[in-house]
C-alpha cells in the first residue's frame, strides 16, 4: 500500500510541472453546488493513474461502523484528459485540474477550454476560459453531448444528475443558433434559459437581426417555446413583438399549417394566396395540401407530394386545379373557366434492378393553364407552345439472343391549336442481332460472315383529341390500333479495300383492328368512309444499297507558319433503294353519282404505320460531308505541340434521283452545315435548300431546269440560320431554369426566369456568393453572364422573296457587388418591328435575408414583384410579399 502510495504522490509531482507560460483563469461564479444524495456517507477509493485516463477501481461504502463493499465505483467509465500547461492531480480533494488547450472526455461528453477542473467527488465539472498578456479572452468552452454542441463563456455540470449551469453559452439546432446570458441544464432533454436571442444567423455574436424574449424552454431536436419576444434587426428593437411563440425544431419532416399570404387585385379583389397544410406522412412520402381563394368567387388548389425509397425510386406529383371567374355577374365581360396542370416526375435507381427501368415526365392539362394561372408566374412556360409527357418501362431477357421489351404512354399538346396527340400506350420488343454464319470466335469479314437480321415489333393505340374533349368518352371513339412487325436482313463489306457498302432487305407486316370501305353516298351526294372494324393485314418488303468511302486531305503551310496545317475530310455516299408496286391492295370507288368516275383507294388509308404503295419506287441518294480541322501554333510557349482547333464541324450536301419517276426527278439539294467560335462559346448553324427546277406563273415546279429557263444553276427556295452565344465570367455558376423546363420552357432565361409564388425563398440567380466566406463591399471583378440567340428565316418558295422571321434575343446576369445582382431578359423581332418579352431582375442578398424586385414592364404578361423575407425555412413565413398579378385574357 505504501508503495503505490509513493507512487501515486511521484506522479502528482512530475503532472503539477508545467511550462513558463502566464495565464489568468476564469471560472464559474460561486454558486450553490447541485444536489448530492440525501444518505450519509463516507467513500474510501483506491485509484490507479494510467497515462492519460482515471479509472476508479471500487468504492467501500462505511455505515453504522461496518463497511460494504459497492461492485459500481464512483465513475462509470474512463476519464480521458489531456492539457497544454498542467495536468493536476490532486488525490486527497478527488479533483484533476487541466490547464491551457485542456481536453476532458467522459462516456458520450466532450469538453474543451482553457482550464477545467474535474470533482469526482461532487461529481461535477467546471470549465471556464484564459485571458492572454493583453487581456483578451481565449479558449472559450466548447461543450458535446451527443449531437449537441453548447459554446458558453463558462459551464458547471453535474454528470451524475445531469444538471448544469452554463453562462453566455452558444448552440445550433437545425437552422436556429441560439445565445442566451444564463442557461440551466435540466436532463438531456430539457433547457431553461434567460436573456435569450435566437436567429438564423451565420454570426451569432452580432447578427443581423434576433429575436430576443426573457425566458425560453428549449428542447433540442423538438421545440422551443419563449415568453414575451421582440424582434430586433441591426441592434435597433422594432416594434413586432409577440406575447409568446412557439418554434417546431425537428430533423425530420413534421405536419403543420402553412400560413396563407394576403395580396389584392382590381380584377378579383382581397386574396389569400398559399395557405394550407402539410402532412409528414412518413420518412418516404408527404403530401401538402394549398389552396387560394379570392373575395370574386374565383379559387384555386394543388396538391403537391414527394416521394422516395433509398437505391429504389424517387419523384414528385403536383395536382393543379384553379376556377376563374373574371368580372361580375351580370356585367358583359363576365366569364367563368376552370383550368388544371399534372405534372409527375418520377426516376428508378438503377441499383434496384439493372435489366428494367421505369421513368415518367408528365406535364399535362389544360392548353391555357400557364398562361392564366394566378399562381404562378412562368413566363418561359407562357411562351412555349408545347406540352409534352412519357411514361416508359422497359425490361431485357437475358436469353440468347437478348429480348428487350418496352411500354411507352406518350401525350403531345399544342397549347395554340389545343390538338392532343397520345399514344396509350406503344408497346415495342425486339431480339438482338443474330449472325447466322459468323463463327463463334473471331473476327467477321466477309459478305457473307456479316450477314445479320433481328426482329422488332410495333405496336400502338393512338389518339388524337382536343382540349375540350380531353378526359372524355368521345377522345377513345377515333382512336387507331395497330401492330408493325418488321425483320431487316443485311449485310456490309469492303470493296476494293476503301469502300465499304452494305446492301438490307426489309421485310414488313402491318396488322389494323379497323380499316376503311370508300363509296358514294346517293343520298348526301358525296364520297363518304365507313369504318370497317375487324383484323387486316397488308404485307410489303423493299431493299436498299449504299457505299461510301472517306477521303482525307492535308495542306501544309509550314512548321515556321502561325497555322501550319489544314485538314480536310470528306465522306462521299452513293445510296438505292427499291420497292415495288403493291396494287393489290387497292380498290376502286365511283367518285360520283353517274359511276363513271372510277378512283382507286386502299381500305388502309388513314393507319398509324401508312398503307401500302401503289407505285414502285427505285431512286438513287447522293450525299458529301466535310469536316475542317487545324493545327496552329499554341499560344501558350510552354506548350510543344501545335493545337488542333475545328474550323468547320459539318458541311453536308444531299439529293436525290428518282429513277422512277416520269418528270422531276432530281430532288432539290440539301445544304447544311455548322460550327463552334471564340472557344466553341458560340454555336453557328445554317441550312439552304436549291432545287434546280423553275417554276411557272402559279408557283408550282415545271419540268424544266432553272438555268434552262434563264435562271441560275438552283434557285434558292428557302434558307435560315441560328446563332447561339453563351458567355460567362469563370466565377459565375448559371442557374439552370429547372421548373421551366419541367413546364415545357427553357432551361435558360432567355424568355425570363421563373417564379413559383408559392415559394419565394428561392432566389432567381445563383447562390454561388453563399458559399465563399469572405465578405466584399465590393468586386474588383464583377461575374457576369452572357446569352445570345439570334434567328433569321428566308423564304422564296413561290418567289416571294422574304425574310420570314428574324429576331434576335438577350439575357444578361451580373453581380454589382457580393450582395447585389441583377438580370435582364429582352429581344427584338425585326420582322414585327418590336421588342419582345421583357423582364428586369433584381435581389439583394441580406445574409439571413433576401429581398427582390421583379418586373415585367409591358407585353400581354405585364407583372411586378417585390419580397424581402427570412431565407431560412424555419421561419419562411417572416416575409412581406407584395406584387401585381399579370393581365391575363381569359379565352
Amino acid at each position: 500500500m505504501r508503495t503505490n502510495l509513493f507512487y501515486i504522490v511521484l506522479l502528482a509531482y512530475f503532472l503539477t510541472i508545467g511550462s513558463s507560460k502566464s495565464y489568468s483563469q476564469e471560472l464559474p461564479k460561486e454558486s450553490k453546488p447541485f444536489p448530492a444524495n440525501n444518505q450519509q456517507t463516507k467513500a474510501k477509493e483506491t485509484s490507479d493513474l494510467e497515462g492519460s485516463e482515471l479509472v476508479i477501481k471500487e468504492k467501500v461504502t462505511v455505515i453504522n461502523g461496518d463497511s460494504l463493499k459497492n461492485k459500481k465505483g464512483v465513475l462509470e467509465g474512463k476519464v480521458r484528459y489531456k492539457a497544454k500547461n498542467y495536468a493536476r492531480f490532486d488525490n486527497k480533494k478527488k479533483l484533476i485540474t487541466l490547464n491551457d488547450g485542456a481536453e476532458l472526455y467522459y462516456q458520450d461528453y466532450e469538453l474543451k477550454a482553457g482550464i477545467i477542473v474535474f470533482d469526482y467527488q461532487k461529481e461535477e465539472v467546471y470549465a471556464g476560459r484564459l485571458k492572454d498578456s493583453t487581456g483578451k479572452y481565449i479558449q472559450y468552452p466548447v461543450f458535446k453531448q451527443g449531437s449537441n454542441v453548447i459554446e458558453p463563456d463558462s459551464i458547471r455540470f453535474n454528470y451524475k444528475t445531469k444538471k448544469a449551469l452554463v453562462w453566455n453559452s452558444k448552440t445550433e439546432q437545425g437552422e436556429f443558433r441560439v445565445k442566451a446570458e444564463i442557461t440551466k441544464k435540466e436532463n438531456d432533454s430539457v433547457y431553461f434559459m434567460k436573456g435569450a436571442r435566437f436567429t438564423t444567423s451565420k454570426n451569432i455574436d452580432d447578427p443581423e437581426y434576433y429575436f430576443y424574449t426573457s425566458r425560453v424552454k428549449f428542447v433540442p431536436g423538438k421545440k422551443v417555446v419563449v415568453g414575451p419576444t421582440n424582434l430586433v434587426i441591426a441592434n435597433v428593437p422594432t416594434p413586432l413583438a409577440l406575447p409568446f411563440a412557439f418554434f417546431p425544431m425537428t430533423e425530420t419532416s413534421r405536419s403543420g399549417v402553412i400560413i396563407p399570404n394576403y395580396n389584392y387585385t382590381n380584377q378579383r379583389g382581397y386574396t389569400l394566396q398559399n395557405g394550407g397544410y402539410y402532412f409528414a406522412l412518413s420518412d418516404n412520402y408527404d403530401l401538402a395540401v394549398l389552396g387560394d381563394y379570392y373575395t370574386n368567387g374565383s379559387y384555386g388548389l394543388r396538391f403537391e407530394s414527394s416521394y422516395a425509397k433509398k437505391y429504389k425510386f424517387s419523384g414528385n406529383v403536383n395536382l393543379r386545379y384553379e376556377n376563374l371567374i373574371n368580372s361580375e355577374r351580370g356585367y358583359p365581360d363576365y366569364s367563368k373557366t376552370t383550368i388544371y396542370n399534372i405534372q409527375w416526375s418520377h426516376s428508378k435507381d438503377s441499383k434496384s434492378n439493372p435489366n428494367s427501368r421505369f421513368s415518367a415526365s408528365v406535364n399535362l392539362g389544360s392548353s391555357r393553364y400557364f398562361q392564366q394561372s394566378l399562381n404562378q408566374v412562368n413566363v418561359g412556360s407562357n411562351l412555349n407552345n408545347t406540352l409534352s409527357s412519357s411514361i416508359s418501362y422497359s425490361t431485357s431477357f437475358e436469353t440468347v439472343p437478348k429480348v428487350n421489351v418496352s411500354l411507352t404512354a406518350t401525350h403531345s399538346q399544342n397549347t395554340q391549336t389545343q390538338l392532343i396527340n397520345m399514344t396509350l400506350p406503344t408497346l415495342q420488343a425486339s431480339v438482338d442481332r443474330m449472325f447466322p454464319f459468323a463463327p463463334k470466335d473471331g473476327a467477321k469479314k466477309g459478305f457473307f460472315k456479316n450477314i445479320n437480321l433481328q426482329y422488332n415489333l410495333r405496336g400502338e393505340n393512338r389518339i388524337t383529341t382536343t382540349d375540350s374533349l380531353f378526359f372524355k368518352s368521345e377522345m377513345f371513339r377515333d382512336a387507331l390500333v395497330g401492330f408493325q412487325h418488321s425483320i431487316p436482313l443485311s449485310t456490309n463489306f469492303k470493296i476494293f479495300k476503301y469502300f465499304s457498302a452494305s446492301t438490307s432487305l426489309n421485310y414488313n407486316e402491318v396488322w389494323y383492328l379497323k380499316t376503311i370501305k370508300r363509296s358514294f353516298d346517293l343520298t348526301e351526294n358525296k364520297v363518304i368512309d365507313t369504318d370497317v372494324n375487324g383484323f387486316d393485314a397488308f404485307r410489303t418488303y423493299n431493299v436498299s444499297n449504299s457505299i461510301g468511302t472517306t477521303i482525307y486531305g492535308t495542306f501544309n503551310f509550314g512548321e515556321d507558319k502561325r497555322i501550319k496545317s489544314i485538314r480536310h475530310v470528306m465522306r462521299p455516299s452513293i445510296s438505292h433503294s427499291y420497292a415495288p408496286s403493291f396494287d393489290k391492295y387497292y380498290d376502286t370507288y365511283a367518285a360520283d353519282g353517274s359511276g363513271n368516275m372510277i378512283k382507286e383507294y386502299t381500305r388502309f388509308e388513314g393507319g398509324i404505320f401508312g398503307a401500302p404503295g401503289k407505285n414502285y419506287s427505285n431512286s438513287l441518294g447522293f450525299s458529301l460531308s466535310n469536316t475542317f480541322e487545324a493545327k496552329v501554333t499554341d499560344r501558350d510557349s510552354t506548350k510543344t505541340e501545335p493545337k488542333k482547333i475545328m474550323l468547320l464541324n459539318n458541311l453536308n450536301f444531299s439529293t436525290g434521283y428518282d429513277m422512277a419517276a416520269d418528270t422531276l426527278r432530281w430532288a432539290p439539294m440539301r445544304v447544311s452545315g455548322g460550327t463552334q467560335l471564340f472557344k466553341q462559346k458560340m454555336n453557328l448553324n445554317f441550312a439552304t435548300t436549291l432545287d434546280p427546277y423553275a417554276i411557272d406563273n402559279n408557283g408550282r415546279r415545271i419540268n424544266t431546269f432553272n438555268i434552262d429557263n434563264g435562271g441560275s444553276l438552283f434557285r434558292m427556295t428557302s434558307s435560315n440560320m441560328t446563332i447561339n452565344y453563351a458567355v460567362a465570367s469563370t466565377d459565375f455558376e448559371k442557374k439552370e431554369n429547372k421548373q421551366g423546363a419541367k413546364n415545357g420552357g427553357r432551361t435558360d432565361d432567355l424568355f425570363g426566369s421563373n417564379t413559383d409564388l408559392s415559394d419565394r425563398r428561392e432566389s432567381q440567380f445563383t447562390e454561388e456568393d453563399e458559399k465563399k466566406s469572405v465578405s466584399e463591399f465590393y468586386k474588383y471583378k464583377l461575374p457576369w453572364d452572357l446569352n445570345l440567340a439570334y434567328s433569321i428565316t428566308y423564304s422564296n418558295a413561290r418567289r416571294e422573296s422574304k425574310i420570314t422571321s428574324n429576331s434576335l434575343m438577350v439575357s444578361a446576369n451580373t453581380s454589382l457587388t457580393t450582395k447585389w445582382k441583377v438580370g435582364v431578359s429582352t429581344g427584338y423581332d425585326f420582322v414585327q418591328k418590336g421588342v419582345t418579352f421583357t423582364q428586369l431582375r433584381l435581389e439583394r442578398d441580406l445574409l439571413s435575408w433576401r429581398m427582390d424586385f421583379n418586373w415585367v414592364p409591358f407585353g400581354d404578361y405585364t407583372y411586378w414583384g417585390f419580397f424581402i423575407g427570412i431565407k431560412a425555412s424555419v421561419l419562411s413565413d417572416i416575409k412581406w410579399d407584395k406584387r401585381s398579378l399579370p393581365d391575363r385574357t381569359l379565352r
